[in-house]
């Protein structure tokens, strides 16, 4: 038997390491199965170039509860270690840093990264347990050899009988990690971190019904049989070749990432390159609402196929945080840190071919059916718009499959668009007026005006459309975007024709005082228009510079000079060759301020303005006029 003292200096580093990595002591599991896997995929990998003489046979890496004697089993049959080895991996490169270790993270307890930067992953099972044994016989002809430590720098090294390939580690559980020995608990780590480990992973056995015999009668009891209770699937759907995977296979794999998820997702995106990264990962779109909710079930990172953590910001573009999925890359360590990725090239490397790839596929779909496409648009938009303002690559290539869908369902691109309206919504500065509406119901009165000038209109209702406008305008110079209520349809789009007035400007002079005296100059601005004589008499409006900047504002355009505090504007406008208007002027000024009221509360109602006790009093006067 040999003893002796790992080589650092610092009298007593285990309670350090519980201490330092307290909060994400859960670990440990990962960092021991991770292990396991390591030596289990080595020794295929020797066994496969001949340079070990073994069978490979069908290795699987097992966790043992021994909930009475307070243990904790995980055992492997990879290639194994000799003493000589136990001596070199465990007793000293583990702890060639550790000095350094203590040193840089003394002021950083929550950091994560450090387990596994110092060779410290092994070291990660004094988390929990306060003694840790490593029984371990090599693929070579060499004796096993068992290895103790009790969390002191000292340890034993001395021969053991096992005779099978592979290691066992055996954690005596500290009496302040209890909660280890509990069967849910372990389930419950396997299942988050190592659900798609490459190796099988026995956790207990189960029942599995044997199948039913072909002459067995009606009397037949199911017969059962105690099998092994794999708890990963080690061949998950993203390693495999996309030709090799129907669309059943990646809603089934769906099914399995997210089992409490019960929309079907819209597509799937394969990824897939081995140059100038190595990446591989299946992202999906799920249906998405308007509101940009906070989701549950994020997109999972993996490295080698070990689950890292589900905070991929850096890693995937922000705007496709909203997608569900998996990406996988041997080239981001294992314990991530935000600091790590905000300094690393290769990860936006990965950055940029995830949002190449997104365009691509989407530039796929459409072209191949378009009409599937056009029918999951309402379901995808608010992603592709968010990435159009803030991934310049993706909006170059967006112009090829971003749709912009009428009030009528027709489904234009940008390009589409300009070319269908231009004859008919060209104003006379030459400008193509592209008419929208945010809400189809509350402004379905100014569609229908609009229409019946046989203007077509846009629906763009994401939250963020007043920015994408902006952007849009930006960048087609003869192109301007104009809320269909922002104005009266002939303000929207002028032409060079004039309509004549009706009144005298005596009679518009009268027409405006008695206006004014009812409605407040605070929140209005009056216009007096001479519009058909068959459009509204009043109309309300909010000015689409105003309006816009205040909702950019709103939601994030930083800069807008505090816009998103100032009371809203409208304008109404008053068609001066209505009915209506040659009535207020012959009237008596309480018949006027009846009839202007009467006439605003209704502009108001028809722009959802109207509300509480203005709602009531306008409900309660109209039955009067009825009696």
């Amino acid at each position: 038997m040999t003893t002796g003292k790992i080589n650092v200096s610092v009298e007593n580093i285990f309670p350090l390491i519980k201490k330092f990595l307290y909060s994400d002591h859960e670990i440990f599991l990962r960092e021991l199965i991770s292990n396991a896997t390591d030596a289990t995929l080595k020794l295929k990998h020797l066994t496969s170039i001949g340079e070990a003489k073994v069978d490979y046979g069908n290795p699987k890496i097992e966790v043992k509860i021994d909930k009475e004697g307070k243990k904790i089993h995980i055992i492997d049959q990879g290639l194994g270690m000799t003493a000589d080895e136990v001596e070199k991996y465990i007793n000293q490169i583990a702890f060639s840093g550790a000095e350094e270790f203590l040193e840089k993270y003394k002021d950083s307890a929550k950091d994560s990264g450090v387990i596994g930067h110092f060779g410290l992953g092994f070291y990660s099972a004094f988390m929990v347990a306060e003694k840790v044994e490593i029984i371990t016989k090599s693929f070579k002809d060499e004796p096993a050899a068992h290895w103790t430590c009790d969390g002191s720098p000292e340890f034993t090294l001395e021969p053991h009988t096992k005779t099978d390939r592979g290691t066992e580690i055996i954690l005596h559980v500290a009496e302040d990690s209890l909660e280890f020995l509990e069967e849910y608990k372990i389930r419950e780590l396997l299942t988050k971190y190592n659900k798609f480990m490459p190796v099988p992973i026995k956790f207990g056995t189960k029942q599995e019904a044997l199948p039913k015999p072909e002459n067995a009668g009606d009397d037949y009891k199911t017969e059962y049989i105690e099998v092994d209770n794999i708890i990963n699937n080690p061949n998950p759907a993203w390693t495999k070749q996309p030709s090799d995977l129907t669309d059943e296979d990646y809603k089934n794999f769906y099914r399995e990432l997210y089992p409490m998820q019960f929309d079907e997702p819209l597509f799937n995106i394969h990824l897939n390159v081995d140059y100038p990264f190595n990446l591989t990962g299946i992202l999906y779109f799920p249906k998405l609402t308007a509101d940009l909710q906070i989701q549950k079930d994020k997109i999972q990172l993996y490295q080698n196929q070990v689950f890292v953590t589900d905070n991929v910001e850096g890693i995937v573009p922000e705007f496709l945080m909203m997608l569900k999925g998996v990406v996988d890359s041997p080239d981001i360590p294992l314990n991530v840190s935000r600091s790590y990725l905000q300094a690393d090239g290769n990860v936006k490397k990965i950055s940029n071919y995830i949002t190449r790839k997104v365009s691509d596929k989407l530039k796929a779909l459409f072209n191949e059916n378009r009409a599937d496409f056009e029918s999951k648009w309402n379901d995808i938009k608010v992603v592709l718009e968010y990435g159009m303002l803030s991934e310049p690559k993706f909006y170059e290539k967006a112009g090829d499959f971003a749709l912009y869908p009428t009030t009528d369902d027709k489904y234009y691109t940008l390009a589409e668009l300009k070319e269908a309206i231009a004859p008919n919504q060209t104003d006379k500065n030459g400008k193509v007026v592209v008419l929208y509406a945010s809400n189809k119901e509350t402004q379905h009165g100014y569609i229908e005006i609009a229409k019946e000038k046989g203007y077509q209109v846009v629906v763009l209702d994401s939250p963020i459309v007043s920015h994408l406008i902006q952007k849009l305008e930006a960048d087609n110079e003869n192109v301007t975007f104009a809320r269909v209520d922002a104005d009266h349809i002939d303000k929207l789009i002028q032409k060079d024709e004039d309509t004549i007035s009706k009144l005298s400007d005596d009679e518009k002079e009268k027409l405006k005082s008695a206006i004014e005296t009812v409605v407040p100059k605070e929140n209005y601005t009056i216009q007096m228009e001479a519009l058909d004589s068959t459009s509204a008499p009043f109309i309300i409006t909010q000015p689409e510079f105003m309006r816009r900047m205040k909702e950019m504002s709103q939601t994030g355009g930083g800069g807008m000079f505090g816009m998103g505090n100032f009371p809203d504007m409208f304008n109404l406008v008053v068609n001066t060759n209505s009915d209506l208007a040659t009535t207020i002027v012959n009237s008596d000024s309480d018949t006027q301020k009846s009839l202007v009221k009467q006439a605003l509360d209704i502009a108001k109602l028809s722009q959802g303005l109207l509300k509480g006790e203005e709602l009531t009093a306008f409900v309660k006067r109209s039955f009067e006029t009825l009696k």
